[in-house]
């Protein structure tokens, strides 16, 4: 769905109000969910703004994809069942057999499924890379001849950060299109495309939606061609979000600046206390100022985010410790109004193991929900205890 972001309106505005008028024929002030799979037509093709089948497009998805794209600062957004259904279309059309990827050394575990087992025997080849070095970046655009290079930052479950301005260069220069997930920080803390990114991708299950109550992913870009190739790939393939499923997700997202902002103080709570903990060795938390990545963090983000990671001393340590929380509940996936813990090694990156993106046994990832931050504190802490 294109849209052309107002200049002069806040990102909480748009939040609430980029494809969410009142419906004209009520005035209901929240759009309804159009709950059908077709279309009525006005005599063979005569089509009422565009809608012929579910599948095609809906109102309720025109909705969140207006929404997205103004978000993001871009003109082109599309909504999809998942964030890997996202990836999916996107790298099918950004890219054909033969062509090669770079990807970083701790991509998110199913980005990496995707890339390896899903695209790699229909003739997509990939290198692997650290993307903070950004020599080591260059090099491998020129000799792998890449025409695309794929970023997460932060990353998961690391919290690395990398430098999407520089990357965006290195990447144009080559010939190549620079992808950001940005899943974790979400729009309200980066903008990738102001960066110079030429596409941004979500799985907006997690913080867009808010609220672990729905699934779903989002491809935002400003490239007209390339978002038409990708949108027919969504009506082709057909992996579309449901009408529901997309309602859910523009809730969500109309208070997602100030669930950010509280994701942020507790999560900036939980890592100190944390980093204080003598049985803690090592904390990943980009708002902590010995984080590699927290001068960087600070120039490209307006705030660190609720993902905290923390190391052990071993993978038992780590499977305790993820065992015995009590408000923190084991759970894959994050950015939900309540607290997770997550053993990465062993739940959402069981794909990389083996692999030069293997995540160590030792690292639990916390994801801070909106709970009292003393509360959180207090389990994180108990949970120590049993370690």
């Amino acid at each position: 769905m294109s849209h052309d972001r107002p200049a002069d309106q806040g990102f909480e505005t748009l939040a609430i109000h980029a494809g969410q008028d009142p419906d004209p024929t009520t005035g209901a002030v929240i759009p309804p969910v159009h709950l059908s799979s077709t279309f009525a037509q006005d005599g063979i093709g005569g089509l009422r703004g565009g809608y012929e089948y579910g599948r095609s497009g809906n109102p309720t998805r025109t909705a969140l994809e207006t929404q997205l794209a103004a978000l993001e600062g871009g003109t082109h957004a599309l909504s999809f069942a998942s964030g890997l259904a996202a990836e999916d279309a996107l790298l099918r059309a950004a890219l054909r057999p033969g062509d090669s990827l770079l990807i970083g050394n701790d991509v998110y575990g199913g980005t990496y499924r995707l890339v390896s087992r899903v695209l790699g025997p229909w003739g997509i080849t990939h290198r692997v890379v650290d993307l903070t070095d950004l020599d080591g970046v260059r090099t491998a655009l020129a000799e792998t001849g890449a025409r695309l290079l794929w970023v997460e930052t932060p990353s998961n479950p690391y919290l690395r950060v990398s430098d999407i301005a520089a990357l965006a260069e290195l990447a144009h220069a080559a010939g190549a299109l620079l992808v950001v997930d940005n899943t974790f920080a979400t729009p309200a803390l980066q903008r990738p495309l102001a960066l110079g990114a030429d596409v941004v991708v979500h799985s907006t299950t997690k913080y867009l939606g808010g609220h672990s109550d729905v699934v779903g992913g989002a491809v935002v870009l400003r490239d007209a061609e390339l978002a038409e190739q990708v949108k027919f790939l969504q009506f082709a393939a057909g992996a579309v979000s449901g009408p529901l499923d997309a309602w859910l997700t523009t809730r969500g997202i109309k208070t997602l600046a100030v669930r950010v902002q509280r994701h942020g103080e507790n999560a900036l709570a939980v890592a100190h206390a944390l980093a204080a903990h003598p049985k803690v060795a090592r904390v990943h938390y980009p708002g902590l100022p010995e984080h590699p990545g927290h001068e960087l963090a600070a120039r490209q983000m307006t705030g660190f985010g609720g993902i905290v990671s923390l190391e052990l001393a071993d993978g038992a340590a780590a499977r305790r410790f993820a065992e015995s929380t009590r408000l923190f509940t084991l759970a894959e996936s994050l950015g939900g109004v309540e607290s997770l813990v997550n053993h990465p090694a062993s739940m959402t990156h069981a794909s990389v193991k083996g692999t030069e993106l293997e995540v160590s046994e030792a690292v639990v990832r916390l994801s801070v929900g909106l709970e009292s931050a003393d509360d959180l504190v207090a389990d994180t802490a108990a949970a120590l205890e049993q370690v």
